[in-house]
């Protein structure tokens, strides 16, 4: 069947590369997010000063990330933090922010996380609810490409190194580096000064991208200003493969501070909206086939996680029912997917993102 053929295709990208190339690119997998068990470490540092370094001008600080080896021996790597991200450094809507994990390369090469160098950890922000809830989306995108970055959840106990504050636990997820997700899928990262239309991205790729969007309900996302979406270069002269992130105003997380952008005329993240253009019938039907031969492999991302209430996981399979109806009833596609695409190019409406 076409469909089994696409989809079987596209978890190498769209064309697969030659096995040569494939077998070389497995040497770039980081063991660190392969496994689905969560990790547990501690993160020690100056918890009070870090904590209220969110504005423009943050600095690095020193920090002692602690955990257990395989054989129980504890490890100690030394590393600098930094607050990251846009409205969720903001104190009014986050309690605990994002950061960024800086390791030495010299020194972490031998631990669990392998040789990176800089890696994000998101974290608990305002409670282990929604970081859950996040931490699945990009499980779900996960299951329909490899074009995707990937994630490890964790468990992290932050110590303050000066005793001024508490300690706190909470549940966090650690997202591959670019270049490392970049590097195993054969491709580069594209500067973000370089501007790109939608239109000009990979077609079906493209496509994967705006029908898993609405899926989970996002309409964060930019490919021109490059928010919340990165580009990958397979050929300096092939279009680039976007590769979403970012996913805490996605109407399945509902993050309480998430509101759509006043320019899309929606009243809540809850409310779908299709933000692609229009593409050719047979990348519509490539697609439908990815995403209705994945359908099982999505919806068991939720029922089968234990961490989260049976209540939302219910709510979540409904959501997730709907999308289904709309997608396989022709009259409903027409206007969710077609005609909303052929507005959407007509108006040119796009989202800048806080951070532009």
């Amino acid at each position: 069947m076409p469909s089994r053929l696409w989809a079987q295709e596209d978890t190498t990208i769209l064309a697969a590369p030659e096995k040569k190339l494939a077998d070389s690119l497995r040497a770039l997998q980081n063991p660190l997010f392969l496994s689905e068990e969560v990790l547990h470490f501690t993160l020690r540092m100056d918890l009070k000063t870090v904590l209220r370094d969110v504005g423009d001008d943050r600095k690095s600080h020193e920090a002692v990330l602690v955990y257990k080896d395989a054989d129980g021996t504890e490890v100690a790597e030394k590393l600098k933090v930094k607050v990251r991200g846009n409205r969720r450094r903001d104190p009014s809507v986050c309690n605990f922010p994002p950061l960024q994990l800086n390791f030495s390369r010299k020194t972490v090469e031998n631990t669990i996380f392998g040789k990176v160098n800089k890696l994000k950890l998101v974290t608990h922000c305002i409670n282990d609810e929604y970081v859950l809830r996040e931490y699945l989306v990009y499980k779900v995108y996960n299951t329909l490409t490899d074009a995707s970055y990937r994630v490890r959840l964790c468990r992290v106990q932050y110590e303050d190194q000066k005793g001024r504050r508490e300690t706190e636990a909470g549940y966090a997820f650690l997202i591959e580096d670019d270049d490392v997700m970049a590097a195993r899928n054969g491709a580069a990262v594209m500067p973000e000064q370089a501007l790109v239309r939608m239109d000009r991205a990979e077609t079906v790729a493209m496509a994967r991208v705006a029908f898993f969007q609405f899926l989970v309900g996002n309409t964060d996302w930019s490919v021109p200003y490059r928010h919340n979406i990165d580009l990958l270069l397979m050929d300096p002269l092939a279009p680039p493969i976007p590769v979403p992130f970012d996913f805490d105003y996605a109407g399945v997380v509902g993050t309480p501070y998430a509101s759509p952008p006043p320019e899309l005329g929606i009243n809540s993240v809850r409310q779908r909206l299709f933000r692609g253009y229009t593409f050719p019938n047979e990348v519509y039907v490539q697609v439908r086939d990815l995403l209705n031969t994945r359908k099982r492999a999505v919806y068991q991302v939720y029922q089968g996680f234990p961490l989260l209430d049976r209540r939302y996981i219910r709510q979540t399979t409904k959501y997730l029912d709907q999308f289904y109806e709309v997608l396989n009833d022709p009259r409903d596609f027409q206007n969710a997917f077609v005609k909303q695409g052929q507005k959407n190019l007509r108006s040119g409406v796009v989202v800048k993102g806080l951070e532009k």
